[in-house]
């Protein structure tokens, strides 16, 4: 069975490391020795993390991808184009795929699936989320018999490195990214990560295979963590939680929508999330019969991710030696997205407020009048240090968003400190 690879770099040649290594037990696995036929680079003559035979290096992807003699195609070169155009090419003439492309299919994923049925070919994408950790499969297959609830979890390693230095040292964003671009951990332009776009990606594909509907990147709530201060970190320490960014898909309480969303939020120490530290991943799963699973393990690295990719392969392999396919994309419930403000969820406030009385008073009026119940507060300071810290009760954002924008109208108040939604006490 032939095998043509798409990338060269830190993923692609971790799978070639593989498939050498395992040829044997890989073989026996799928019923069939898969053989690489060819690997396409921008190019040729750049040095290699891994020793490849010349003779199988090219530079017309299209050609090798439209091949007759290749049977899987292999793409690790992420981004959108020419990533789509040579899936599609693939797709179209009957091979199968493998991808680790979050971007693309969080962004065309129905074009692809539909290309993969018109084709009969099958599309496999297990290591476009959370790297080596299983859980696509699971989503799509185990729990198939089930009805998915709710999907929360840490699904980008580089914003769990930064937010875990700056909680465990103290470090400032600024400090704590350096350090993880330092370590590998980040890109030199960390835009993609620092600011929730990969994990929106992952959050986009999480939540399509769970509730049964397509969903598109850019139907989920985004939020980065540039804004988090070394001061957020220690005051959710002194009241028990952690901060952490998180990819939290739901389904509504009547089951006719559901909201997805990547923002920081606080959850308490108590919370098995809380405990994954560095650039590891962890993803909960909340199922009406099978209740909660916890997935856990690295997220990303060229190891991690080649495990995940080697896995589809064989999956894809037995498929084609038996004359049969994966399963398709499932959309049949196409429940809709619901917007942010529906969202109920719980926030922690500080204030910046004047020392004087009546200022509590007043503060609370406001959070009443948008129907934000308060659950606890306390002062903390005097005169120019005065400060309100206050946790809601569970309101929608909208609510939440509009007491917002009432504090910073009154005159008793002198900033809106930080905001930042609380998750996760029903686990803790």
């Amino acid at each position: 069975m032939k095998v043509a690879l798409l990338g060269c770099g830190v993923v692609g040649s971790q799978v070639i490391r593989l498939l050498h290594e395992q040829a044997d037990d890989l073989a026996a696995r799928v019923g069939a020795p898969l053989e690489l036929a060819g690997v396409a680079v921008r190019r040729l003559g750049r040095k290699r993390d891994i020793d490849v035979d010349p003779a199988l290096l090219t530079t017309d992807a299209e050609a090798l991808v439209t091949r007759d003699d290749i049977d899987i195609v292999i793409e690790v070169i992420g981004g959108i184009e020419p990533a789509r155009s040579l899936i599609l090419a693939a797709l179209s003439r009957g091979k199968s795929v493998v991808t680790a492309n979050k971007a693309l299919l969080a962004e065309d994923g129905s074009t692809l699936h539909e290309a993969a049925r018109t084709g009969n070919g099958d599309l496999y994408f297990e290591a476009s989320v959370a790297g080596a950790i299983p859980l696509l499969r699971p989503l799509r297959e185990s729990l198939a018999g089930d009805r998915v609830k709710r999907v929360l979890g840490i699904v980008n390693g580089t914003t769990n490195y930064i937010l875990d230095k700056m909680d465990s040292t103290g470090a400032s964003f600024t400090d704590a990214l350096e350090e993880a671009q330092t370590l590998g951990y980040a890109e030199a332009d960390p835009t993609a990560d620092v600011e929730g776009f990969d994990a929106a990606a992952k959050a986009a594909i999480l939540a399509g295979l769970a509730f049964h509907s397509r969903v598109r990147a850019d139907e989920v709530h985004r939020e980065g963590i540039t804004e988090i201060t070394a001061t957020d970190v220690a005051s959710a320490k002194a009241m028990g939680y952690v901060i952490k960014l998180l990819a939290i898909c739901a389904r509504s309480d009547d089951g006719r929508s559901f909201g997805v969303r990547v923002h920081p939020a606080m959850i308490p120490r108590s919370h098995p999330l809380a405990g994954v530290r560095e650039a590891y991943n962890a993803v909960f799963v909340e199922a009406e019969s099978a209740g909660q699973l916890m997935f856990y393990g690295k997220g990303a690295g060229g190891a991690p991710t080649a495990s995940a990719v080697l896995g589809d392969l064989v999956a894809v392999g037995r498929n084609r030696l038996a004359g049969t396919r994966g399963p398709e994309e499932s959309t049949y419930a196409d429940l809709a997205v619901h917007p942010m403000g529906e969202t109920v969820t719980r926030c922690h406030v500080a204030l910046d407020v004047a020392d004087k009385p009546g200022v509590l008073a007043q503060v609370a009026e406001l959070f009443a009048k948008h129907d934000v119940s308060i659950q606890t507060v306390r002062q903390e300071g005097r005169g120019d240090d005065a400060q309100l810290v206050i946790v809601t009760h569970r309101a929608t954002d909208a609510a939440l968003s509009a007491t917002m924008a009432g504090l910073r109208e009154l005159d008793i108040v002198r900033a809106v400190a930080s905001v930042m939604r609380v998750e996760g006490d029903e686990q803790g």
